[in-house]
């Protein structure tokens, strides 16, 4: 079953709660918290987890990265 958006945002919570994590995983970890938490303010109807590309892409759509091109 794929995960959703909520329980990452859950599951990164707890890992911060954890008082013997390292300074680089607290770090990652809060920092992918933060994207996750914007990501799901501006898609409140999306519940999929999105991958790091997604976020990027949501946060900076003018990237050459994140390009659409039509056929």
């Amino acid at each position: 079953m794929e995960k959703s958006i909520e329980d990452h945002i859950e599951k990164d919570k707890e890992i911060l709660q954890d008082p013997t994590l390292s300074p680089q995983q607290r770090r990652h970890t809060a920092d992918e918290l933060e994207h996750l938490e914007k990501y799901h303010e501006a898609h409140p109807e999306d519940h999929h987890d999105p991958s790091a590309f997604e976020m990027y892409c949501d946060e900076n759509p003018e990237a050459l990265e994140c390009r659409i091109y039509e056929d």
